[in-house]
């Protein structure tokens, strides 16, 4: 295959493409934009006559590098006669943290009320949970979830508590699908009820003036809230 047929995309194009379809780096390597804005990696390929799209993961956790290190290792299975399909699925691909969640919005969002509330999902799990996306689902562990956590918990204990629950669902979610075992590193009773301090409960009257470092993270949270003050 020629040089001039792969690594057609540049990583800042990557990062700049907005409109939806189906963007070519060559080599059957494309990046999939959806009318809604979510982007990932796709791998076309032609077998027996057959097109298939096979997906490679969200672009927020897998790089252009990385993607294309992906393609390459499929190409390499079709040309020995190998199904990339049957390979990958052999192979019992562990997603991470990210796609887990991406999976589990996307399962989840036709029995949600409406899209604003599955944005919230995504825009928690994106922003706070970011540190956990890029890691191997069935690798996370309480530490995992006390280092996104503590950060918030004393400063916006509403969001912090909303992370946490959005973050065991998903992680139940993985385990039913069979891609982890044991405890759910994120289950409030019995465990990170004896880890973390429980939250304060609110009073009437004055209240402590919030600290300016803490603003940000304040009104994120109030945008995100589904009730209308």
């Amino acid at each position: 295959m020629g040089a001039r047929t792969l690594n057609k995309l540049s990583a800042t194009q990557v990062a700049k493409l907005k409109a939806p379809g189906r963007h070519s780096d060559g080599g059957g390597l494309y990046l999939f934009i959806d009318d809604s804005g979510r982007r990932r990696w796709i791998f076309m390929y032609t077998r027996g006559g057959k097109r298939t799209e096979l997906g490679l993961g969200s672009a927020r956790d897998l790089s252009l590098a990385n993607a294309r290190s992906e393609a390459a290792a499929l190409r390499a299975i079709l040309a020995s006669g190998g199904d990339p399909r049957a390979e990958r699925t052999k192979d019992d691909h562990v997603p991470t943290f990210g796609e887990s969640a991406d999976t589990y919005v996307e399962a989840m969002r036709p029995s949600w009320r409406n899209e604003k509330h599955a944005a919230q999902w995504v825009m928690t799990l994106t922003k706070y949970a970011a540190p956990m996306r890029g890691k191997a689902v069935d690798e996370i562990t309480t530490q995992d979830v006390l280092n996104v956590l503590q950060p918030l918990w004393q400063r916006t204990p509403e969001t912090a508590e909303r992370l946490r629950g959005r973050i065991e669902n998903v992680l139940d979610a993985a385990k039913a699908r069979g891609h982890r075992s044991g405890e759910n590193p994120a289950r409030w009773r019995g465990h990170l009820d004896q880890l973390l301090p429980k939250r304060q409960r609110l009073s009437r009257g004055h209240h402590k003036a919030l600290g300016y470092d803490a603003l940000p993270e304040f009104m994120a949270d109030l945008r995100s809230r589904d009730a209308v003050a």
